[in-house]
């Protein structure tokens, strides 16, 4: 038996190159800090810092799709001496999968769900008897790799008289 936690979906590929991003506001009786995009002198009333340099908040962009790194988020990618937002980094770099219902391919960036070994895409991940879905805080049973809601899997144990196995 498991509870489904709000914190049940993930990414499937861990995060491995990230790096946190902080905006901050700009002294005006400090000396103004030269820009790691540009190389011109920050003189904005904020600015970005992210791996150890500062950035304009319009410099800071992703190499793929040129969003606002600060815009998007606290954190941001590199790899290959790119720097990328999630989504691109996921894109690029991330594990992809199949789910374990529908066989179809799950994209590297793309929200999941887990139950033990297998991963589920989220509109996947619901009883493999009757279709609920589960919401948070339900409980799910995984037996013979199908997920259970609670009275499929307690119908299952008094008709074959198979024994629970909580994890």
């Amino acid at each position: 038996m498991v509870f489904l936690g709000a914190d049940a979906s993930q990414p499937m590929q861990k995060r491995e190159k990230s790096f946190g991003i902080q905006m901050l506001s700009v002294q005006p009786d400090t000396k103004p800090k030269g820009c790691a995009g540009c190389n011109r002198k920050i003189k904005d009333r904020y600015l970005l810092k992210a791996l150890d340099k500062y950035w304009h908040e319009d410099c800071l962009k992703c190499a793929c799709c040129d969003c606002r790194l600060g815009e998007v988020g606290s954190t941001l990618y590199t790899k290959a001496n790119l720097i990328l937002c999630r989504r691109d980094y996921l894109r690029l770099f991330g594990v992809t999968g199949n789910c374990a219902a529908c066989s179809k391919l799950i994209p590297a960036f793309e929200m999941v769900m887990r139950a033990k070994e297998n991963v589920y895409h989220l509109d996947c991940f619901a009883c493999q008897l009757c279709n609920q879905r589960f919401c948070v805080g339900d409980k799910f049973f995984l037996k013979n790799n199908m997920i259970l809601c609670q009275t499929d899997y307690e119908e299952g144990l008094m008709k074959e008289g198979y024994a629970p196995q909580v994890r």
